[in-house]
């Protein structure tokens, strides 16, 4: 039996790779977002294309929200969507963010993990987890706002990238 080599590495910095790695599906797929289309929804309950997407682009943000604060409350700071009118303005905006999640990961440490984060309204809280969680979640909730991206996509008939293996789009990876 042959013995499987390792790196020490931190836990912080397995999640800044994971950040990385999805990063790039997600920049693939705000690359075939048409400004045009902005404000399309498929259904009266969905948000539109452009707040999709604009919140996609937002959530490397949370890295550092996470690391250097104790909680969110939207009471005290409500939520800003991002005024985004093309989509070099949307990567652009994905690219700062994701500059402002690698600078909290560079600067984080293992240490901060197992702090509680709260994630409230006023006094209605919707979450208390470990900062640990918190990223994990971030993480989670890219991947599943990108899956939505993906039906958005699709349901304009444009071709979706490819992610972990080939779509129906991109075959012959």
């Amino acid at each position: 039996m042959s013995e499987i080599l390792t790196t020490p590495t931190t836990i912080i910095g397995l999640l800044a790779r994971e950040l990385e790695q999805e990063a790039k599906t997600t920049r693939k797929m705000l690359e075939r977002v048409p400004a045009h289309q902005f404000d399309w929804q498929p259904h009266e309950k969905s948000m539109t294309m452009k707040r999709l997407v604009t919140h996609i682009a937002h959530l490397p943000s949370w890295v550092g929200m996470t690391l250097t604060t104790s909680e969110l409350n939207f009471a005290k700071n409500p939520y800003q969507e991002e005024q985004i009118t093309s989509q070099e303005e949307l990567l652009n905006y994905f690219e700062r963010m994701m500059d402002d999640g690698r600078h909290h990961f560079a600067h984080g440490s293992d240490d901060q993990l197992d702090e509680p984060w709260t994630l409230r309204e006023g006094d209605q809280v919707f979450l208390t987890s470990s900062k640990y969680e918190v990223l994990r979640m971030t993480l989670s909730q890219i991947i599943h706002h990108r899956a939505q991206l993906g039906v958005y996509l699709r349901l304009l008939n444009i071709p979706i990238p490819a992610s972990y293996g080939p779509s129906a789009d991109e075959m012959d990876l």
